[in-house]
């Protein structure tokens, strides 16, 4: 994975390097929230992602995909 030339790299390393993640079924407050990188759907809707990775707050999601790709260059602790 060439993480400079990625296009759903968009200056995540800012607020999402060497942080805690937590697996998990969406199930917020709010109606959906978007992957930090793909901008893949999370909502209890069947047809959007209801699992991924998330911040320990519940505030930024990560899907499968995106986390596997960006796992090792983001240095994600779970």
């Amino acid at each position: 994975m060439d993480r400079y030339n990625d296009w759903r790299l968009t200056n995540q390393e800012k607020y999402l390097s060497n942080i805690k993640l937590k697996y998990s079924t969406y199930g917020a407050d709010n109606e959906h929230e978007h992957c930090e990188f793909c901008m893949d759907k999370f909502s209890m809707n069947s047809e959007d992602l209801q699992k991924g990775y998330c911040t320990t707050d519940g505030y930024r999601w990560i899907c499968e995909k995106c986390f596997e790709d960006f796992k090792d260059s983001f240095d994600w602790k779970l």
